[in-house]
């Protein structure tokens, strides 16, 4: 599905690490433990999955990275630096998060120049209109589409508009939650293929969520599998092409998925 080469395992410094997490939703006897004691690694410039069925806390891992979920213990660092509960406005300009859907994640009343530029003053750049430009053309979308709104973009080219908001502040780590399931299959390809990339291009590191195994194979260098908000199992990408998985759970996952 995706062209060019296949990920190497990178064998630089660590970009994300995270270390017992723990999150939580409600209190009381109304409380769920979405993810409990998740431990991994992603290296500098390494393209890291999460997988596993609907509810097994893939996203709930990015959210609690980015701080869209508060409730949270454990330890969370960022190019060697502590994420504390509180992200400092720095924290945005390393990490960025793309999100499933892009009918809802674009403001319907803004244009794609407002969106790219607001974001792009936001984080304290000044060559607003170079930088929208050079964005655009990034995303394999040029300077025709800066001044649509929304509504008169197709789903892939909502995608390109919402990939190239979260590269605007220049960030280092990608946090991808299933970028493309949201859009139809003959699109999906096309918006992996600019992921790969710009990974390459910009030298990115990105932690993907997703729930289809042959997205992760094409796109990721290891991965984790996860169940019930644990995580059961952390392979490489060779050992799953090759259907070697060792806990029970990912066994079931791979042969479901041919």
């Amino acid at each position: 599905m995706v062209n060019g080469p296949q990920c190497e395992r990178t064998h630089m410094t660590s970009m994300l690490d995270v270390n017992g997490l723990n999150v939580w939703f409600g209190k009381g006897r109304d409380r769920v433990d979405a993810v409990k004691d998740a431990t991994f690694s992603v290296a500098n410039g390494e393209s890291f999955g999460l997988v596993g069925e609907s509810g097994s806390g893939k996203s709930t891992i990015l959210r609690a990275i980015t701080g869209l979920a508060p409730d949270w213990s454990g330890a969370i660092s960022v190019n060697g630096t502590p994420v504390p509960k509180k992200r400092p406005k720095e924290f945005f300009k390393q990490v960025q998060m793309v999100f499933q859907d892009p009918y809802a994640s674009l403001h319907p009343r803004h244009s794609v120049d407002q969106v790219l530029g607001e974001t792009l003053h936001l984080h304290g750049f000044k060559d607003i209109d170079a930088r929208v430009v050079k964005l655009l053309d990034d995303v394999g979308l040029g300077q025709k589409f800066r001044f649509r709104y929304p509504h008169q973009l197709s789903g892939g080219q909502r995608q390109r508009v919402a990939i190239a908001r979260a590269l605007a502040p220049e960030p280092e780590l990608l946090l991808l939650d299933e970028p493309t399931s949201a859009l139809d299959v003959s699109v999906q390809a096309e918006i992996l293929n600019l992921l790969a990339n710009l990974r390459e291009a910009r030298k990115l590191t990105y932690l993907m969520v997703s729930h289809d195994l042959s997205v992760v194979g094409h796109m990721c260098d290891r991965l984790a599998v996860m169940k019930d908000g644990e995580i059961v199992e952390i392979m490489d990408v060779a050992a799953l092409r090759a259907m070697k998985a060792t806990h029970p759970y990912s066994q079931h996952l791979l042969e479901a998925s041919i």
